[in-house]
């Protein structure tokens, strides 16, 4: 048996296409807990406030009656409703793939009270990151990006959102953890921010801003219990690197290795080993190669069942999700 450090190439670069926004640099960064004791959370809401957006979207009819004897086309076809931000003046606006999934027709309204025709751009399931374009406008309000690879729990997060149709409603919390790859939705490839601002239905695709009034996330998905909630965003870095992606291709592609993971522990490894199989493990934490897929890239690299993976990319993991997100901090190829 031998052990495996994954290394990733960064070979797919996107040259030429459109940024969504600079990161904000200078004084501005300065802490607003610091420059406006006791209201920094006023001062940061009515900076990126004005480019917070309600999203309103209606599917696409179905060709076919739903019942016998019914229409031909469904007259009430499904509505939704969620957030969303701006991040560039002539009408780029970051949200979430489940928000405008299957839309046929978008509006897209600004707290002015203003609304406008969007587009959908695209969108990445994986990621569950969408793209809006707001047709006809220009000089709109810009939600400033921050670096979500600075967060430390511990830190405040403060969520806006049009939650359960309410406009522009705010809550505050802290980020309640990092890079949490447990407890998340199945084959995803994020490594989500946790909070415990309170996010509701139609907070999907809000920006989650820190203390300095810049977004280090966007608002995605809830876990409930009862009595509470948990709730997580996607980091605005990785949400940078997808959108840019689908500004420039109309889609985002991601890193793929052919191969079936599964984690070992000292108790799977212990039970394993007194069976005799094949596959001898040490009593020790890593991520087993279950399977690889014939010629594919896992096959190509020289992967075999029965390896270990230990680190990808010099980080250390531990679980099949962790080695999901770090194969997709690499590029195609």
């Amino acid at each position: 048996m031998s052990t495996h450090g994954l290394l990733l190439g960064l070979c797919f670069l996107l040259g030429g296409c459109a940024s969504l926004l600079p990161r904000s640099h200078g004084p501005a960064e300065r802490s607003l807990l610091e420059s406006h004791q006791g209201d920094f959370v006023v001062a940061a809401v009515e900076k990126v406030g004005p480019s917070v957006v309600r999203i309103d979207t209606r599917q696409a009819r179905s060709p076919f009656p739903l019942l016998p004897g019914g229409s031909p086309f469904d007259d009430n076809p499904p509505e939704g409703q969620g957030s969303g931000f701006i991040t560039r003046s002539d009408g780029i606006v970051l949200t979430n793939h489940h928000v405008v999934e299957g839309a046929e027709r978008v509006t897209v309204t600004l707290p002015s009270g203003r609304s406008y025709p969007g587009r959908v751009v695209g969108s990445d399931v994986v990621t569950d990151l969408g793209i809006v374009r707001i047709d006809g406008a220009n000089n709109l309000p810009v939600a400033p990006l921050g670096d979500s690879d600075e967060m430390r729990p511990g830190e405040w997060a403060i969520a806006i959102g049009n939650p359960l149709g309410l406009n522009n409603s705010v809550s505050l919390g802290i980020i309640s953890a990092i890079g949490r790859t447990t407890g998340v939705p199945e084959g995803s490839r994020v490594s989500y921010i946790q909070t415990d601002a309170a996010i509701n239905p139609g907070n999907s695709g809000g920006p989650l801003i820190n203390e300095r009034a810049q977004v280090i996330g966007i608002n995605t998905f809830i876990q409930t219990s009862p009595g509470g909630g948990i709730s997580f965003a996607i980091p605005i870095n990785k949400a940078r690197e997808i959108g840019e992606q689908i500004i420039a291709y109309g889609r985002a592609s991601h890193p793929f290795m052919g191969v079936s993971l599964r984690r070992i522990t000292q108790e799977l490894a212990a039970e394993i080993n007194q069976e005799g199989a094949n596959c001898p493990y040490p009593e020790t934490d890593g991520v087993a190669v279950v399977n690889v897929l014939r010629d594919s890239p896992a096959e190509q690299a020289g992967l075999r069942s029965c390896d270990v993976i230990r680190s990808v990319a010099g980080v250390e993991v531990s679980t099949p999700a962790q080695v999901q997100v770090q194969v997709d901090r690499g590029r195609v190829g």
